[in-house]
């Protein structure tokens, strides 16, 4: 039976927030009044499902992880409402979960590539000589969906401190063969000294940044990078790393600085103009269902409420190439009765998710 919601819509237009009236038919949304629908929300706030551009369906502490367990943590994404989901990197092969009408989608990114030792054990593919990094990439480009995650820089023991993976002139090469198939390319990056290579070479996003200069930030600006941040990630495990990090007391006290200027250097990406987009990097030390918590984060270090919900919606939407509220858009609609820029206790609790035009209530 077709569906009815009405209630207003964000973003503000004009500085005034807009009144949103939706039918949804065979799992899609329609702007155009359908005879006999069943009203099922009517006076809330009315938004697309939300994001998280970086999480991990299908990772656990050791790596791949049963299909069963994967499901769960696609499960506890869209109990919050976060119906698109930004998989960052993932041995478990998760295409399955694309057949169930009731997980989100999941915009995928293949495996990690790194070099031996320079990850965590299970979670990457491993090149033992970087001249390999264009072929794994062109390879991982078939698996993702339209992503690439490289890791920009880890622990080199042998320095005992964060140290690049990737040579200059390889980057550019594995980053133009990613373009030429189509997929845009990411890196996990801590420290400053791996940033420049990977924005020069024309990487499309950093993930974390903690490392973040002046400098660094107006090379994203020339070159158009965006930052997810995973503030939450940052904010909650940088100084357990850090005290377990006893036979490396230089990559402890490089961890503990990277943390202590964290949110002042995301800080001031933000407010020089860089794009942020919201996620939780949940997968292994991150549990799945905190995109609302990595909001309150961005408001956090100065973006507007409605910014820093932006970064977890209909901007991280547009940014992925993905529709909002538009008509012929899937319905994937989360619905709430107070304003869910209030605050982790509205937004964490939508009063209807629709999925696919299915209904769930948290």
């Amino acid at each position: 039976m077709p569906m009815h919601v009405r209630g207003r819509g964000l973003p503000p237009e004009n500085g005034q927030e807009t009144a949103i009236e939706l039918w949804i038919v065979d799992g899609h949304i329609s702007t155009e009044r359908v005879a006999g629908a069943d009203t099922v929300f009517d006076g809330g706030w009315i938004l697309p499902g939300l994001v998280d551009a970086h999480c991990h369906v299908g990772l656990g502490h050791h790596g791949e992880i049963p299909i069963d367990d994967a499901i769960v943590q696609a499960e506890a994404e869209r109990e919050v409402g976060a119906l698109l989901l930004r998989d960052c990197g993932s041995p478990t092969d998760t295409r399955s979960l694309d057949d169930r009408d009731d997980l989100p989608r999941i915009i995928r990114a293949g495996k990690h590539i790194a070099k031996p030792k320079r990850y965590q054990a299970g979670f990457s593919v491993e090149l033992e000589d970087e001249s390999q990094l264009p072929a794994a990439v062109a390879e991982e480009a078939k698996r993702g969906d339209g992503w690439i995650k490289l890791v920009g820089d880890w622990i080199d023991r042998g320095i005992g401190d964060l140290a690049p993976l990737w040579s200059d002139d390889v980057l550019k090469a594995a980053i133009d063969t990613a373009h030429a198939h189509g997929a845009r390319v990411t890196a996990h990056v801590f420290s400053d000294e791996a940033m420049p290579g990977l924005i020069k070479a024309g990487i499309d996003c950093i993930e974390h940044g903690t490392g973040l200069t002046d400098e660094t930030i107006a090379l994203m600006l020339e070159h158009g990078t965006v930052l997810v941040p995973t503030l939450i990630n940052i904010i909650d495990n940088f100084p357990g790393i850090a005290d377990a990090a006893k036979r490396y007391p230089t990559y402890a006290a490089h961890m503990r600085e990277l943390y202590a200027r964290c949110r002042e250097r995301i800080a001031a990406a933000a407010a020089a103009g860089v794009p942020i987009y919201a996620g939780s990097d949940a997968g292994t030390m991150i549990a799945h269902g905190r995109i609302v918590d990595e909001v309150e984060a961005l408001k956090g270090i100065g973006m507007s409420p409605t910014d820093a919900l932006g970064a977890a919606c209909w901007d991280a939407r547009r940014w992925l190439g993905r529709p909002g509220c538009e008509h012929g858009a899937s319905a994937d609609l989360v619905c709430y009765s107070q304003d869910p820029r209030t605050g982790p206790g509205v937004l964490s609790q939508p009063d209807l998710v629709i999925l696919r035009g299915n209904i769930f209530r948290p």
